[in-house]
């Protein structure tokens, strides 16, 4: 199956704001959505670990998301978690994170002298030379390598049991790392229950979303940051956190109060007495040039949560739909203007819902369109251009905002013929957040409840692991 685009991290970077952030005790300056592989680049640090074997520098060319040797410790929820990629780390306010694999800094390392006497030491020289006498390994050199190669203390009886088999048998396994999953992997651990979250990148669609400021309590914060701290949150608990996993099947227990199965596009399988989805959607993209460009500089997915930002100005909504008649409603009393743009021939919303946008004196609809592309002055948005369907017309619009209303995509294509999913991909849950599959739960934006936002995915995926602890003390 052809798998969707999705951004990479770090692809987008709000180059109009700047944030403060710490490495190896100095302070430096990035911006928003930016890595701190990238970060320390730009800020002219070029070397951000040593290797563990010749503690030979790593500079930016190895702090790349899939290079193993350029590792750095992150202080996250109040602790201290070591070997992050720092490709993969982007950047938040107050972000701190140090070296790991050098002593006493990266500019004076010590262990730099094993590159000296290199050509004395014959490949796998290590394997043979540490593992005798074996009376040593325990008490000298494997707290010599582990501390040299910055994973902290072993410990103190080392646990024999493969990874996937350890995390095999939860009493609730949790698949999605947004705030659906977080909450409900917070909720269940605290029920004193074995506790397992499986998520593909932990934050989900919250790593894309720039401004957030209609999460109760938090006037303002970051996707990013709120994503780092959703994370350090569930490692507060006893959860076992395995990240960078896809979950790719869902295969129920054979019987009630049996095992379900998930397994992973690692090969792993995990099973679980009870399952709660939480696996997001994914905003439908218009797939025009200059979308993907300006994204989070004038091209945005949520009106209640970027609408603000566009305060007085000119905007568009692609999509004629509720979401987007809604949206347009919504916009019409912050910004200036609004032009909706819908495909076909007239909207699709409800009629009570078209009755009110046609009310509106700063609101322009134009049906029958198809938005071709959106221009900018690579900062930010200027405007979009659309061809009329009827007469073959090319038109071009100014303006500073356009919200794409064209729908979400639940990420649900793994689960069909596992649970029933609606005709639109959402999986079917009742208010109970349960499933058509007994001891399988579902919550957040792959759901059938309405309204997707953060605050409302927390709460449902708090009731879905409430709701997965009733039914394991009834089984």
């Amino acid at each position: 199956m052809t798998q969707p685009f999705r951004l990479q991290v770090g692809g987008v970077i709000d180059r109009s704001r700047l944030l403060g952030f710490r490495f190896d005790g100095r302070e430096y300056e990035g911006h928003p959505g930016d890595t701190l592989a990238s970060a320390l680049l730009a800020n002219g640090v070029r070397v951000v670990a040593r290797s563990f074997k010749y503690h030979r520098p790593r500079g930016i060319f190895a702090a790349g998301a899939e290079e193993p040797s350029a590792l750095v410790r992150l202080e996250t929820g109040g602790q201290a978690e070591p070997n992050r990629r720092p490709g993969e780390i982007v950047l938040f306010d107050g972000l701190r994170a140090s070296s790991q694999h050098a002593w006493p800094s990266l500019a004076a390392d010590f262990g730099a002298l094993a590159g000296r006497v290199a050509p004395l030491l014959p490949a796998g020289f290590y394997y043979k030379t540490f593992i005798a006498p074996r009376a040593l390994w325990a008490p000298v050199w494997e707290p010599l390598l582990r501390r040299m190669a910055g994973l902290g203390r072993a410990p103190a009886e080392p646990d024999p049991v493969r990874y996937d088999k350890r995390h095999a048998h939860c009493d609730v396994l949790v698949v999605g790392g947004g705030p659906a999953g977080a909450a409900a992997a917070i909720y269940a651990a605290r029920k004193g229950i074995r506790t397992g979250i499986a998520a593909e990148r932990f934050g989900g669609q919250v790593l894309d979303t720039m401004g957030i400021e209609n999460f109760i309590s938090v006037s303002h914060t970051e996707g990013p940051k709120l994503a780092a701290s959703l994370e350090g949150h569930v490692r507060d608990y006893e959860v076992d956190v395995m990240n960078l996993q896809t979950a790719v099947e869902l295969v129920p227990a054979g019987e009630a109060g049996g095992l379900h199965e998930v397994k992973l596009a690692s090969g792993a399988s995990l099973r679980g007495r009870t399952v709660i989805l939480s696996p997001g959607a994914r905003w439908r993209q218009m797939g025009v040039p200059g979308e993907d460009e300006y994204r989070n500089k004038g091209v945005a997915y949520c009106p209640h949560c970027d609408g603000p930002l566009f305060k007085g100005k000119r905007v568009a909504v692609i999509g004629g739909g509720n979401s987007g008649v809604e949206a347009a409603i919504d916009l019409a009393g912050i910004v200036a203007h609004v032009t909706l743009i819908e495909f076909d021939p007239a909207l699709r919303a409800d009629a009570v819902l078209q009755a009110k946008l046609r009310s509106l004196p700063n609101v322009a609809v134009v049906t029958s369109a198809l938005t071709t592309e959106v221009l900018g002055d690579g900062q930010k948005v200027t405007g979009l251009v659309y061809t009329d369907r009827e007469n073959g017309g090319s038109h071009d619009v100014e303006l500073e905002g356009i919200f794409v209303q064209i729908g979400l995509v639940p990420n649900s294509e793994w689960l069909k013929g596992s649970v029933a999913l609606s005709p639109r991909g959402e999986i079917e849950v009742d208010a109970r957040g349960s499933t058509s599959v007994p001891g399988v739960f579902a919550a957040g934006d792959a759901t059938t409840v309405p309204f997707k936002q953060i605050v409302i995915a927390m709460g449902e995926g708090a009731k879905a692991s409430l709701s997965a602890f009733d039914y394991l003390i009834r089984h």
